[in-house]
């Protein structure tokens, strides 16, 4: 069961790196918060993707990461922009409808099948999006939904979700055409790298600028983002992907915590109820 607690370390470091670039980075804007959470993992991991041995890479393969780029760096800039303008207990929980999406994001693409408790899964996530705004309830029935629609944040961390749905297929066809540790180690250092170009031809972000204005954070985040890829490999090396994926999402829970107590958000009881029917959905459907 080793597994477990690093997968549990992973959730942790996943919602500990959303707090601090939260805290240090959202005065400097969207685009400065994505630069330092994609930044220091690329200088962790290459020397790993260097030493270890390639496996053969087939046109499948390239043609997804091709496809992944665009995808992950547009989620990437939308997951921030949701942190800035949003709670993190409003943000976060809405990363649970990954797996709901993803039933059907396998289907079209890996033609994999829905089954009943993947549905109750999903029904449990659609209900704990509704409890996180149970302190509206007084204002009518669907009163929680329409809170849900208000928040610009809620809203990001939804299509961040979809876009999650299909780079995380993706990302299990290219471990198909590849291995799982030499893809994990390549996609993190290729997608930094990525990334990085792109927020500095479209957004004029610099890097040494960045570390310049905000040392400290940068250098926690970067931290938290390094470890969080360090137990994630391990993880998901030890145990099914399914399952290691799963408790990740327990950084839906630590998040929501984090924001009652770093940020002092309020109706944090509703909140947490929303957070873990969510995360029940989320297990539901990874044990279907």
């Amino acid at each position: 069961m080793l597994w477990l607690g690093i997968a549990v370390a992973t959730a942790f470091f996943t919602a500990a790196g959303d707090a601090l670039v939260k805290h240090y980075l959202r005065p400097f804007g969207t685009a400065k918060m994505a630069l330092a959470r994609v930044l220091a993992p690329i200088f962790f991991l290459l020397p790993l993707l260097l030493l270890q041995p390639w496996p053969p890479l087939d046109r499948v393969f390239w043609r997804t990461v091709l496809i992944l780029l665009p995808l992950e760096t547009t989620a990437l800039l939308c997951y921030m922009e949701a942190l800035r303008v949003s709670p993190l207990s409003l943000t976060v929980p809405f990363l649970a409808f990954t797996p709901a999406f993803m039933i059907v994001t396998g289907a079209l693409i890996l033609g994999e099948h829905l089954n009943t408790q993947g549905i109750l899964g999903i029904f449990l996530i659609v209900c704990g999006s509704y409890a996180l705004h149970l302190n509206t309830l007084h204002q009518g029935l669907l009163a929680p939904f329409r809170a849900i629609l208000r928040e610009r944040g809620s809203l990001l961390m939804l299509l961040v979700a979809f876009l999650y749905a299909i780079t995380s297929v993706l990302g299990k066809l290219a471990v198909q055409h590849s291995s799982p540790f030499f893809f994990a180690c390549f996609y993190f250092v290729v997608h930094g790298v990525f990334a990085v170009a792109v927020l500095r031809i479209f957004f004029r972000v610099r890097p040494l600028e960045l570390i310049r204005l905000c040392p400290r954070g940068v250098l926690l985040v970067g931290l938290a983002q390094s470890a969080m890829v360090i137990c994630h490999m391990w993880a998901i090396s030890l145990a099914p992907a399914a399952y290691m994926i799963a408790v990740k999402r327990l950084s839906v829970l630590f998040g929501v915590l984090m924001g009652g107590l770093v940020f002092r958000e309020e109706a944090l009881a509703s909140r947490l109820l929303g957070a873990v029917l969510m995360l029940a959905g989320v297990f539901l459907i990874a044990l279907s």
